[in-house]
């Protein structure tokens, strides 16, 4: 494997992706029952943006620099808040100290009584998180093919929580494995949440893809996508989707009130928007 998300951190499709997740980690901890996070594919766990890759790319600027100063009303600042507080300040370019990967932000969120597991393929990756998670023991980090975990730790013994698939799409088959990953663990534990990243580059496979869960057994499948300019052929990534598996109640309407911020603050040219739609209902 030579993804390094290193490259990517902090850009715009992190910004919806984080944002969310952390709409969704909030719900959990509503309740005093614990729950579990489950991330198949958790990287490095935090990313410097002044480094080499983030600054060759500098694809950051796009993303969450955009934020710095954005003007939003209280329901909007409610709402992102907590994401805010987790990334940090910002400096004058719009740069956080360290960019919070979904390990370091699903820590943040849990509680003494939730737990995680970190699974993470690539050898350097898994050993810094490792290392920053070394003295904590709500934390299990496992260096290993996330989808084998996937099947090995769930149910888990709360019976609550979060799976988090966000692999990098860096082999042929990606949808394919992460669709029959998804559906094996959806089927022992059909009452988790579960969150399916996707880059969307390839619009004929991604309605397949979306067309092969809408005719599955699974139930209550929302697809949100955001878009920071018109998707073409060969271009860098300027489109990107998440589906939510058993959404809490608040969730769509929630995302209503955030992807239109999005979409306005991260455009990058004609064809920015955002979509919310239901794939299958109860």
């Amino acid at each position: 494997m030579n993804y390094r998300h290193a490259f990517h951190a902090g850009n715009f499709a992190d910004v919806f992706k984080h944002i969310l997740l952390t709409r969704l980690l909030l719900y959990f901890a509503r309740k005093d029952a614990p729950f579990r996070v489950i991330d198949t594919h958790a990287g490095e766990g935090s990313y410097d943006l002044s480094g080499e890759e983030a600054q060759r790319s500098g694809e950051w600027r796009d993303g969450v620099a955009r934020l710095a100063n954005a003007e939003m009303n209280a329901t909007l600042s409610e709402l992102l808040s907590p994401y805010l507080e987790i990334v940090g300040p910002l400096d004058e370019e719009g740069r956080p100290a360290l960019y919070p990967g979904s390990p370091v932000i699903a820590r943040r969120l849990m509680r003494d009584q939730d737990r995680a597991i970190f699974c993470e393929l690539r050898s350097d990756a898994c050993d810094a998180l490792r290392m920053r998670f070394a003295r904590d023991a709500l934390v299990k980090t496992l260096h290993m093919d996330g989808y084998m975990g996937l099947s090995a730790f769930v149910p888990p013994k709360e019976r609550r929580g979060l799976v988090l698939i966000d692999p990098p799409f860096e082999q042929r088959g990606e949808s394919r494995v992460m669709f029959d990953a998804f559906l094996e663990a959806h089927r022992k534990w059909p009452g988790g949440v579960y969150a399916l990243w996707r880059p969307i580059k390839d619009a004929a496979e991604t309605r397949a893809f979306y067309g092969e869960l809408a005719a599955s057994c699974v139930r209550r499948v929302l697809r949100l996508e955001l878009a920071v300019a018109q998707m073409r052929e060969g271009e860098r990534l300027h489109r990107t989707g998440l589906v939510v598996v058993n959404p809490p109640y608040t969730f769509e309407e929630e995302a209503r009130v955030v992807l239109p911020l999005l979409s306005e603050r991260l455009a990058q040219g004609e064809g920015a928007g955002y979509e919310i739609e239901w794939l299958a209902g109860e």
